[in-house]
C-alpha cells in the first residue's frame, strides 16, 4: 500500500521504532521502513547484530548511519539472529533503494511468535504513520 509517498507493504507486522518484519517460517526478515529511510537520507553505515546474538523484543540491537543521523534498530521480536544481509557493508544504500526487498537488515529465529500479536498490522500502522509524518512537517 502507498500511503502519503510512503510504501507500507499489507503482509508485513510493524514495530513502532520504525522497523518491519516479514515471517519467513520460523524466522522473521527485519529491516527499515520506507519512511524512516526517506526522512534520514542516505544510509552510510549499518551497525548489525551478530549471528547467533540472542535478543528479546524492543532491544537496541544496532545503528544505521547517514551524514546527518544516527538511528537505533530494534528487535521486533525475541529470539536469536539468525543472519544479517552482509551486502549492506558493502552498500548500505541498498536500504534506500529497496527497504522491503535487498535493503532488509537482519533476520530473526523466532523463540515466541505469540509476540507478533504486540506488533501492528497494516491498518494499525497506517494510523501510527499518519502521527509520525505530522510530527516531522
Amino acid at each position: 500500500m502507498n500511503f502519503e509517498g510512503y510504501n507500507m507493504p499489507d503482509d508485513l507486522y510493524y514495530h513502532k521504532e520504525f522497523m518491519w518484519c516479514r515471517v519467513e517460517g520460523d524466522s522473521t526478515v527485519v529491516g527499515l521502513i520506507d519512511f524512516t529511510q526517506q526522512l534520514s537520507g542516505d544510509i552510510s553505515f549499518v551497525e548489525m547484530p551478530l549471528e547467533g546474538d540472542a535478543v528479546s523484543q524492543n532491544d537496541e540491537v544496532g545503528t544505521v548511519e547517514t551524514g546527518k543521523w544516527v538511528g537505533k534498530l530494534f528487535a521486533p521480536i525475541s529470539g536469536t539472529i539468525e543472519s544479517n544481509n552482509e551486502k549492506l557493508y558493502d552498500d548500505p544504500t541498498a536500504i534506500n533503494q529497496d527497504p522491503y526487498g535487498e535493503g532488509w537488515i537482519f533476520k530473526i529465529n523466532m523463540s515466541d511468535p505469540s509476540e507478533l500479536d504486540n506488533l501492528m498490522k497494516i491498518d494499525d500502522a497506517i494510523e501510527w504513520l499518519k502521527g509520525e509524518i505530522e510530527k516531522n512537517k
